[in-house]
């Protein structure tokens, strides 16, 4: 932090922070064009209005491919308890 204690000092401090303030502006005026672009760009996605669209839609053949043998092992005798 800078502390001004003369008269210049005071000044050249202003005009530091005005030229802070230009330039801040300017990013903010830029990135809200890009910030547009990319909202607009957003609305052309087609989004699935499924409740979940990482779901597996197949959970017998992810248990398959995934578990395999320990899957058999387990479920293979699930019918003696019925």
């Amino acid at each position: 932090m800078k502390t001004a204690t003369t008269y210049d000092d005071r000044i050249s401090l202003i005009k530091e922070i005005a030229d802070r303030k230009k330039k801040m502006a300017k990013i903010r005026k830029k990135s809200s064009s890009v910030l547009k672009s990319v909202q607009s760009k957003k609305k052309d996605i087609q989004i699935p209005k499924e409740s979940n669209i990482y779901q597996w839609t197949d959970a017998s053949k992810y248990a398959k491919e995934y578990y395999g043998e320990t899957l058999y092992y387990t479920t293979k005798y699930d019918n003696d308890w019925d």
